[in-house]
């Protein structure tokens, strides 16, 4: 018998500590980091949205008086509180900042990042070294976030609280557009870059400037291959920036090098991975370096942990600084210190002008940061930020150098210097695009400041001028279309290809406007368009002979007929199979233009499509086929059940883009049946790799070991995930059938509905 006083007081079970709880590590991914994590098509889901499903923050911003919300930033922009005195008296340059830099992570490849989602507010852009503190703008913004509460998200307010401080200091902006809806949790799954944390890799050599700066992962040596002095010189996709926990580029110049033509090197590949041309880059940084100055007065050093690594009390606050007062005079951010120009609350020319006026020299700031001064003595001064009648030499950075050494910037610095006109206009263009790039077509903006003027890159589409087909004529153009021959897998191709492209993370894409007839869509190899060039021209000539034989004001546009077209296929299929069905549709798209299809549309082609077993094999991967498609089905966010069924369907429907029979487990290519579920779960068959690559199997079985079938990756990662198999299995199950058509009609007209922003939810 135990002693009593051993025992007494201890807890009630067994064991003296308590050495994990929920979210502590290890997890899976610690034990298995290359799983595919299907869990990620399920972010940010209603259950972490305190303000429900039934809010509708449209309905709710429309009642804001923007006139007098903007009013109160701008009393807020030229105040001043103790913990966290303005610059100048003015909170305005670095409001512009903070929606610069929350706009700035977009980029094209994938349209992930930019302002929609305010997810400045997370991890792990909220501690990245380029974001030093902008926790404290959204702190001073609180008051006016917590007086309108649901009815203004952080993404408007941070964009608004841009355009506003552009106006108090004399610049017109080009316009303003509401209706970014706040996340409700980190993004786990876009991704950032290769590099490790604390600027810290085994593998990496040649350390930058910034590596070793507190909890930051800021190192640059992972997402290049070549040097910029080098003619192979790339920059790893998808990325935008040039360096992990920037936004940009290094101000200092590539690895803090200090040289201009490399850094406007990697200006140019950064900000047109960004979505913006040469003029726009260069109206961008003269614009926004026309206002502010840059904080470099402590060593990195002696600057405490970012937001996500501060302590407790801190609050979500993070870059605590120990010297003097710990801000004003005493800021440190990126290190760099000093001003622009003269007058740094004062939209002017003054960036340009003193640029192209003085010879600049290195110079180092106080925290040791690589930056530049006039040459000439007596070149204009800048006045210190808090202290009176102190002046500073001017500053610039690396990066601004290099906009007047570089040939083709330096053309367009010139021109901007003899037209401020011209200048203006450039700049409130360039950031008016910032900052809706991410948002989609203009029909989805709020707001009575939305530009009137259709801009090339919101992919604009005519509005809806004429009456939509009923009922009765969707029946009878249905028939027209199956009775052209065209068959079930063509007219499915041509919807899939029409609609497929659609990403959410920046609302581009989709079937309306019909641009799968247009360049560049038409031509992508994925979309098959020998044939779909035969579907559209079938699909023409009904269209021409219904808008002929109407009398009054109906009409029916391609886009809508190459939707209807995949529908009556679908249901076809599906009557095939057994099952009798209704495709929804829901007519009133309309056809664009070749003239307003902007050339970035290229960047929406796949080099991977799992849907369609397309994967280029003349670029190089660091992924897997199943990752990439993993990423294919979040971006038209997709549920697991939902790609599951959609992706087992469309193999049987012959969807591969060459025509090759993998992943087709079926007798009958053509008819929605649950066939290739029945034969991934099958335990007759073993599954054997074609070579070493593992990229393509045999599918033999096991009672005489002859081929059956083939298949690729993606076909068998529904089979080999854990979580995806489970699906499978229901699929499969021999009640799975009439479940299967179901869920994939469902799963579909959702895809080709991704882009109905004119469409009440």
């Amino acid at each position: 018998m135990k002693d009593n006083a051993q025992t007494e007081g201890r807890c009630p079970f067994r064991g003296d500590r308590v050495g994990g709880a929920i979210g502590s590590e290890p997890q899976l991914d610690h034990w298995w980091p290359n799983r595919l994590k299907v869990e990620l098509l399920h972010q940010n889901p209603a259950e972490a949205d305190p303000l429900g499903t039934s809010f509708d923050y449209a309905e709710a911003f429309s009642k804001i008086d923007l006139l007098e919300l903007k009013r109160e930033i701008k009393g807020l922009l030229t105040s001043s509180v103790s913990w966290w005195p303005s610059d100048y008296g003015n909170y305005g340059p670095q409001m512009i900042r903070m929606a610069w830099h929350s706009a700035g992570t977009y980029r094209i490849a994938d349209g992930r990042g930019g302002a929609g989602e305010a997810m400045q507010r997370f991890a792990p852009i909220n501690s990245w070294w380029d974001n030093g503190n902008i926790d404290k703008s959204r702190r001073l913004l609180w008051p006016i976030k917590k007086k309108y509460g649901a009815a203004l998200s952080w993404a408007d307010l941070i964009v608004l609280t841009g355009n506003c401080a552009l106006e108090i200091m004399g610049f017109k902006t080009f316009g303003f557009g509401g209706g970014r809806i706040d996340a409700w949790e980190p993004d786990r799954a876009t991704y950032w870059g290769p590099e490790g944390w604390n600027g810290k890799k085994p593998s990496e050599t040649a350390p930058g400037p910034l590596e070793g700066h507190p909890n930051q992962m800021v190192t640059r040596t992972m997402r290049w291959n070549g040097e910029p002095d080098e003619d192979y010189y790339e920059l790893e996709n998808p990325l935008g920036a040039t360096h992990q926990a920037l936004i940009y580029v290094d101000p200092e110049g590539p690895r803090g090098n200090g040289n201009p033509l490399e850094s406007a090197r990697d200006i140019r590949e950064s900000f047109a991975r960004m979505a913006m041309n040469d003029e726009e880059t260069v109206a961008l940084i003269a614009g926004g370096h026309a206002f502010g100055k840059s904080h470099g007065a402590v060593s990195a050093d002696k600057i405490g942990p970012a937001p996500e690594g501060a302590p407790m009390q801190a609050m979500g606050m993070g870059w605590m600084n120990p010297e003097g007062t710990g801000f004003a005079e005493y800021t440190m951010t990126n290190g760099i210190e000093g001003s622009w120009t003269p007058n740094p609350t004062k939209w002017d020319n003054d960036y340009l002008t003193n640029l192209f006026a003085y010879e600049w020299e290195q110079t180092s700031s106080p925290a040791g940061a690589i930056q530049w001064k006039p040459k000439d003595p007596d070149a204009p001064k800048t006045p210190d930020a808090h202290l009176d009648g102190v002046e500073h030499p001017l500053m610039m950075m690396t990066s601004d150098i290099a906009l007047k050494e570089d040939p083709e910037y330096r053309k367009i610095c010139e021109k901007f210097l003899n037209d401020f006109d011209y200048f203006s206009d450039a700049f409130a263009r360039a950031w008016y695009k910032l900052t809706h790039r991410d948002m989609g077509p203009k029909v989805r903006y709020l707001g009575p400041e939305v530009a009137e003027e259709d801009l090339p890159w919101q992919d604009p589409i005519p509005a809806l001028d004429h009456e939509v087909v009923d009922a009765s004529d969707i029946a009878d153009l249905k028939a027209k279309i199956l009775g052209t021959g065209l068959g079930v897998p063509a007219l499915v191709s041509a919807a899939w290809a029409s609609a497929s492209n659609y990403r959410d993370s920046d609302k581009r894409g989709g079937a309306n406007g019909a641009r799968v007839m247009l360049w560049p869509q038409k031509d992508w190899e994925v979309n098959r368009p020998a044939e779909l060039a035969e579907v559209i021209a079938a699909l023409e000539k009904i269209q021409t002979e219904f808008n002929a034989a109407q009398t009054g004001g109906k009409r029916v546009s391609m886009a809508d007929l190459i939707v209807l077209g995949g529908a009556a296929a679908v249901e076809k299929a599906a009557k095939d199979a057994g099952h009798d069905v209704e495709v929804p549709f829901t007519p009133g798209r309309m056809d664009a233009s070749q003239e307003w299809t902007d050339e970035t549309f290229q960047w929406l082609q796949p080099v991977s499509d799992g849907f369609r077993n397309y994967h280029r094999t003349d670029i190089g991967y660091d992924i897997s086929p199943e990752q990439i498609f993993l990423d294919r089905a979040a971006l038209l966010t997709l549920t697991a059940p939902e790609w599951t069924a959609l992706a087992g369907g469309l193999k049987v429907l012959d969807q591969n883009w060459d025509g090759s029979k993998h992943g087709l487990f079926t007798d009958r290519p053509g008819v929605l049946s649950n066939d290739f579920f029945d034969v991934l779960t099958s335990m007759d068959y073993e599954w054997v790799p074609q070579d070493e690559s593992e990229m393509l199997f045999d599918i033999k079985t096991r009672e005489g070991g002859e081929t059956a079938f083939t298949a690729t990756r993606c076909d068998l990662v529904f089979g080999s995930n854990s979580q995806l198999r489970q699906i499978a299995e229901v699929y499969g199950a021999s009640d799975g059938e009439a479940r299967l058509v179901k869920d994939f009609v469902a799963a579909w007209s959702k895809v080709m509905m991704l882009d109905r922003y004119d469409v009440a939810a």
